[in-house]
């Protein structure tokens, strides 16, 4: 053996050690570079439910992230063309529910009081500065946000594709839909 070579043991591991260290270095590099993603479901109709699913869908996109939404059962109303602009919120049950004067759970049964509801919701958003929801919905699209509807849903409530906004995705089912979500880094349902 001459002076500067290492014996063929060392040389082995030495091989060894980089090319681990340089896999450990590919995948840290394909880790930065991914970009995040976000999964969320959207099961209410309601106006007060609404808001959750866009504004965190339009948000993450806007940062870079991949972001997506499946509406599923009353959710898929928001994003259907006519629905989303029927949007309601029920006063009864909904002990949250800031009204300027509080009112007994009873006064929610009197007819007339959900578009009552509804109408005071909407002004309370628009005086705060809050974007409707046609605007969120628009907001998510243009951002790149994925509007997933479920093909189930559709099929019971006897939507079409094109009773849903431009700019959804193809309908499909949960089972794509999880294929979607399956390497979300955050993932809520609503």
């Amino acid at each position: 053996m001459s002076i500067g070579t290492a014996p063929p043991a060392t040389s082995e591991l030495e091989a060894t050690v980089r090319r681990m260290v340089d896999e450990r270095l590919a995948e840290a590099d394909r880790k930065r570079t991914r970009r995040k993603k976000i999964a969320l479901i959207a099961t209410k109709g309601t106006l007060d439910w609404a808001y959750p699913p866009l504004i965190l869908a339009s948000t993450a996109a806007s940062l870079g992230w991949d972001a997506g939404i499946f509406f599923t059962f009353y959710g898929l109303n928001i994003i259907h063309k006519k629905k989303r602009e029927e949007l309601a919120i029920a006063p009864i049950a909904n002990p949250a529910m800031p009204m300027p004067v509080p009112l007994p759970n009873l006064l929610g049964a009197i007819p007339g009081m959900t578009p009552f509801a509804t109408f005071m919701m909407k002004r309370m958003f628009r005086t705060n500065g809050v974007a409707s929801i046609r605007e969120l919905t628009d907001v998510a699209i243009e951002a790149g946000a994925k509007l997933f509807p479920c093909g189930m849903t559709m099929q019971v409530f006897g939507y079409r594709a094109d009773d849903l906004l431009a700019g959804c995705q193809p309908v499909c089912g949960a089972a794509a839909f999880l294929s979607y979500a399956s390497d979300a880094d955050v993932t809520l349902a609503f």
